[in-house]
């Protein structure tokens, strides 16, 4: 046999042998990944769990298979309880029951009712609230500056609280020394000051169980002049810690963890989007907000009416908060979701879905909310609310993938 043929068939053996043990190695690990056990015990019997999962914040959004428990609720909206709704907090505005003063000042007077509520705050998943009207977050409140605010707080909680509101006012106004014990009330009163985006949440201690169990809300106080008309929304960032350990189980946009993902925010292209955004999170130092495909005119606390930055990221400590301002060249789905990404895959993300037409109105500053129908669950009709048709935002996508069904 020559030298060369020897040669030859060498080479075709040891190719055959790398890949007998190529595929030998790759069955070994997928055994290990099926099992969620590497070294099983000798004579001890394994089982493959296999979970197909949906999405996800990684390389691509179609289906995959995973094994072990995947604690989340990224494949659907399946809640039987559904006080909590992300898309009608979204664009909703409380404007108050307004009245004028005899000296000409714009008067809102509010009612915010503290109870204990038990929710569902994901599909399965449920909580023991305490809640300012019912619900997670509260109501965003709204007024102008220079507007006389009447807040009646009524305590119907199991504990003391207070409602403190970031902006300036009177020390006894502060909700931290006036200590509202159950079946209590006390009225808040105090000029709107100076604009800008605000928060308000209970001040009693210990207060990160206060905060975390769900006592807070936006409070917007818009500038005497209108910022210019937008389609505007409110989102505010938190998480629950459902096992009683300090650290959150979830994340979420306005309460419900990967809503948007699956009931995504219908924007309609080149049309000026306002978010308010806000950052209520307890137990994690930061949080912060990414926006794909896009950038946006940053403005902190909006407390000025020109822009501090101009980014696609932005990172907050607890009870910071922004303006964001931004449109959208082209249509298609787009994402923003937290740029922590285990905030991100424990429910922190969403979807805009730009439109070429939405032919809506508006939601902007320039109602104020005199008009507007009072919700029946305020029974003093203290409450204005101004929002865009549920019906509206009845379309549902999964990851890009349209299909029609109810929000």
């Amino acid at each position: 046999m020559s030298r060369s043929k020897i040669i030859f068939i060498s080479i075709l053996l040891s190719g055959s042998l790398t890949a007998a043990f190529a595929i030998s190695f790759l069955s070994g690990v997928s055994v290990i990944a099926q099992n969620n056990n590497a070294f099983p015990k000798e004579g001890e019997k394994t089982t493959t769990r296999e979970t197909i999962v949906t999405g996800g914040h990684g390389n691509g959004y179609n289906t995959i298979r995973t094994t072990g428990d995947v604690l989340d609720s990224i494949n659907a909206d399946e809640r039987t309880d559904l006080t909590i709704d992300p898309m009608k907090y979204l664009r909703e505005f409380n404007y108050g029951r307004v009245s004028t003063t005899e000296n000409g000042t714009t008067l809102r007077e509010f009612t915010i009712i503290a109870q204990d509520k038990n929710l569902e705050v994901s599909p399965g998943v449920f909580m023991d609230a305490w809640t300012f009207n019912g619900t997670i977050p509260g109501p965003t409140i709204r007024a102008t500056e220079g507007d006389l605010v009447k807040i009646k707080f009524i305590n119907n909680g199991s504990k003391p609280h207070t409602m403190h509101f970031h902006g300036i006012h009177q020390s006894h106004m502060d909700g931290v020394f006036e200590i509202i014990a159950p079946g209590g009330s006390f009225t808040y009163e105090f000029t709107a000051e100076p604009f800008g985006l605000f928060l308000y949440h209970c001040h009693m201690q210990p207060l990160e169980e206060h905060i975390s169990k769900g006592l807070y809300g936006v409070y917007i106080v818009d500038p005497k002049s209108p910022r210019p008309p937008a389609d505007e929304m409110v989102m505010m960032m938190n998480g629950y810690d459902n096992d009683f350990d300090t650290e959150n189980n979830f994340y979420t946009v306005n309460g419900i963890p990967n809503y948007y993902m699956h009931h995504p925010i219908q924007i309609e292209k080149d049309k000026l989007i306002r978010v308010y955004l806000v950052n209520i999170l307890e137990f994690d130092q930061i949080n912060n907000f990414h926006l794909h495909a896009n950038l946006f005119q940053l403005y902190r606390t909006g407390t000025s009416l020109t822009p501090n930055e101009y980014t696609d990221m932005v990172t907050f400590s607890q009870g910071e908060r922004a303006i964001l301002e931004f449109s959208y060249k082209y249509p298609g789905p787009y994402m923003f979701h937290a740029h922590k990404t285990e905030f991100a895959e424990k429910g922190w993300t969403g979807l805009f879905l730009v439109k070429e037409d939405q032919s809506e109105p508006d939601v902007t500053a320039f109602t104020k909310g005199e008009k507007a129908v009072y919700p029946p669950e305020i029974s003093n009709n203290t409450f204005t609310t101004q929002t865009k048709p549920k019906d509206s935002q009845s379309t549902v996508v999964s990851y890009g993938e349209a299909s029609q069904g109810g929000s």
